[in-house]
């Protein structure tokens, strides 16, 4: 007890000194990384953004998290997250950028506490190269500039791994139950993610207190029942209210948020199965990942500016999907294929994994020498608690069905945490001659510049031959000089030490300022080259060079000479179009690659009975006959503009809207559609309920037919945009009200410039009903 009062002072001591110079560029570095530029983003991910706007308008739709201003349904995740960005647009007005900032400074917030938790017991130095590494991981920034959750989810757990630590220190049972709540707090932000954390709690709160077991057991049994009722508080209170006096829970089958975090976004990561019409089965390996969440169809139309048409050669022959690569696909979404070296491959590694050799070369040294029975030094028991965090996530994200690049931010913090404690302790063994121990340095800095310039490879045609060839180089030019050197003590090695840490960050820093260069992409943010694509993968060797995203893939409703074009990839508009690759619609095309279910169409891969919505890439306004491909880094700087990167319908119909806004007669919806994607920019826009029928991708079994006439009689609602995609669960509602409607002549409502079509327009009809 003694000792651990006076760690305590200890503690308060050092806080009273002066702030450590070293640390004021690495957190500008962070704030860079993470702020600037975040206001060229008007929409962020409008799916979001639209939700925040409804937030704003009543407290009902605060606590809910409503996806509309009218109530009808929810976001697919808990609201804790869009509570503080929702506070933050009050604050600071309503803007793209209003709602980024509380994830961008919890990014800066991020890199201050791994400093924190790493310096106290690893050393200054330590402490630095940690915030460092973890300011330079490139998954980090691309996630905390825009409005998705795991910026802020990382954050919080990096609070309560704080407050873990200082109850092991002060032996103080509150910290305990501060630690453990304010993982039921992660919960109600992103939900089972935030558990992935425990076995880390667990493991050192049984290694590193010094209590008796009963004590132990006891502590901890109490901690978790606390962290379980946080957890489910919201939503025992939101499935306790009856379901006519709160919104439908979005994304979930049964309007249940406990089915919704257990099932929807919780085993079913894991096991990739979905669970789109109501009944749960497993899709084809690559299809399931198309409809599986929220993300899936947040695939942006990023960079609004490059999407510019231009002339591509035709393929006479080719009618399928290229990976981004230009080969095989690497898995849905650039994700790789389960197996123990997927974090290794293309798409994983250069988010998250440039420091892996060297991490792994620092726990065989942090460990070494380290018996099983004890006792520990409180190095090995704060190492095995990083190590606790990182292999569970590492396993889960190399086996799981389904998950987004983004979701490996989880991985940041304990390989940030194993470099710079890594660095420390693998110099000090190198200097001290430490047998076998002093190779681990030299052959941590070789094996990670050779897996640097693996991760590098695919991206020649984009960053260049000399990048790539100088981190080899170099990197096998000081591991092999520190190995010759090792005998000898002078400035010069140290400078060499210095150098090889150096020449190891270089690459991270680049790819982590390519949102910044590039664009970034706030549907599925990715670090990369082609980072405004947001399928985070290599490049493709695309003709042409100003584009943005995907070619040949189009927003609903884009006109001219490129929507006829053979082999491109578009959503659907109910027509047979030879060789394009379609999302669901009815009718039969030969060639067409589409997801499983919907009509037969033989060969076709076609979502499950109708997901209401394509999947659309970003750009794709030129001509690209039957290829998808990501643009060449020269071609997708980011410019001055705003950029409306929320989704492949981020942009306004203003011809429709002056429709509906002229001919609402007092109803409560501007209009109705079949999903959140056209309902989105809408609400964003205006601030007035758009109603998304099928919730998020449209496959929510919230609206009945009978249900559907009551709210009509009611003057509710008299417009729909029905497009030629899928049904869902609701395809009763939409037979009915195509067969029950006045349909609105399109040129009423529908725009002739392309630019302005990225919304409900040519590819979909307009409907009126009105009931007496």
């Amino acid at each position: 007890m003694k000792h651990m009062n006076s760690e305590v002072k200890e503690e308060r001591t050092s806080n009273k000194k002066r702030i450590d110079l070293f640390l004021v560029p690495i957190v500008l570095i962070a704030a860079f990384l993470n702020l600037f530029k975040i206001w060229t983003d008007e929409y962020a991910n409008a799916y979001y953004t639209a939700a925040v706007k409804s937030m704003l308008q009543s407290f009902h739709n605060f606590f809910y998290a409503s996806f509309d201003p009218g109530g009808y349904v929810t976001i697919d995740k808990p609201p804790v997250v869009f509570w503080i960005q929702t506070i933050s647009a009050k604050i600071f007005g309503f803007h793209g950028w209003s709602v980024i900032l509380p994830q961008a400074l919890a990014g800066i917030g991020s890199v201050l506490l791994l400093y924190v938790l790493v310096k106290r017991t690893f050393g200054v130095w330590a402490g630095r190269f940690a915030a460092l590494a973890m300011a330079l991981t490139p998954i980090v920034p691309a996630v905390s500039r825009t409005n998705n959750i795991d910026s802020m989810l990382v954050f919080t757990l990096l609070v309560a791994t704080w407050m873990l630590f200082r109850a092991v220190r002060t032996a103080k049972f509150g910290w305990v139950l501060a630690a453990f709540a304010m993982i039921g707090v992660a919960f109600n932000m992103k939900m089972l993610q935030a558990y992935m954390v425990l076995p880390a709690f667990y493991v050192f709160y049984v290694v590193a207190t010094k209590i008796t077991w009963k004590k132990k057991i006891a502590f901890l049994t109490t901690a978790t029942a606390l962290m379980l009722a946080v957890s489910v508080s919201w939503a025992v209170v939101v499935d306790s209210t009856s379901a006519d006096k709160r919104p439908y829970m979005g994304s979930s089958q049964t309007n249940s948020v406990l089915e919704l975090a257990f099932g929807y976004n919780g085993i079913n990561r894991l096991t990739g199965n979905t669970s789109v019409t109501g009944s749960s089965h497993k899709q084809p390996a690559q299809a399931q990942q198309q409809t599986a969440s929220s993300e899936t169809k947040q695939t942006s139309s990023s960079n609004a500016e490059s999407s510019q048409s231009s002339n591509q050669s035709k393929s006479s022959s080719s009618q399928k999907m290229q990976a981004p690569d230009g080969g095989n696909q690497n898995g849905m979404f650039n994700t790789g294929n389960p197996g123990p070296f997927r974090l290794f491959q293309k798409g994983l590694s250069d988010q998250i994994s440039w420091l892996l050799p060297f991490v792994i070369f620092s726990i065989v040294g942090l460990f070494a020498g380290v018996k099983f029975k004890g006792p520990y030094t409180a190095k090995q028991k704060e190492s095995l608690f990083w190590l606790a965090w990182l292999l569970p996530v590492a396993v889960f994200f190399s086996i799981a069905g389904f998950f987004h690049q983004y979701y490996l931010i989880m991985l940041a913090p304990p390989i940030a945490a194993f470099a710079g404690a890594g660095a420390v302790a693998l110099w000090s063994m190198y200097k001290q001659h430490n047998g076998w121990k002093s190779w681990l340095l030299p052959s941590g800095i070789l094996t990670t510049a050779a897996l640097q310039v693996y991760i590098m490879s695919p991206y020649v045609s984009s960053i260049g031959v000399a990048p790539i060839a100088g981190v080899g180089a170099l990197g096998v030019i000081l591991a092999l000089v520190l190995a010759i050197r090792k005998e000898r003590k002078n400035s010069v090695t140290n400078y060499l030490g210095v150098a090889a840490m150096v020449v190891l960050l270089a690459m991270p820093a680049y790819w982590a300022m390519t949102p910044i260069i590039y664009g970034g992409n706030s549907m599925l943010p990715a670090a990369g080259p082609d980072s405004s694509s947001g399928m985070g993968g290599p490049p493709s060797t695309a003709t042409n060079s100003k584009q943005s995203g995907f070619n040949g893939m189009q927003p609903p409703g884009s006109s001219g000479s490129n929507s006829s074009s053979n082999n491109q990839m578009q959503p659907p508009s109910g027509s047979s179009n030879g060789g394009q690759m379609q999302m669901p619609g009815g009718s039969s095309n030969n060639g067409q690659m589409q997801m499983p279910g919907g009509s037969s169409n033989n060969g076709q891969m076609q979502p499950p009975s109708g997901s209401s919505n394509s999947v659309q890439m970003p750009g794709g306004s030129s001509k690209n006959n039957g290829q998808m491909q990501i643009p060449s880094s020269s071609s997708s700087k980011l410019s001055s503009s705003k950029r409306k990167s929320g989704g492949m319908n981020a942009e306004v119909n203003t011809k429709l809207l002056n429709y509906l806004t002229k001919n609402n007669t007092g109803e409560k919806y501007l209009f109705a559609t079949t999903d959140s994607t056209s309902a989105a920019p809408y609400i964003i826009k205006t601030g007035k309920p758009v109603m998304a029928m099928g919730g998020f991708s449209g496959s929510d079994p919230i609206l009945t037919v009978s249900k559907l006439k009551s709210m009509i009689k009611k003057g509710e609602v008299k417009y729909f945009y029905l497009s030629g995609m899928g049904k869902g669960g609701q395809s009763d509602v939409i037979t009915w009200i195509k067969e029950n409607s006045k349909e609105i002549p399109s040129s009423k409502w529908q725009s002739t410039s392309s630019s302005s079509q990225q919304g409900p327009s040519g590819n979909g009809t307009l409907y009126e009903i009105t009931l007496k």
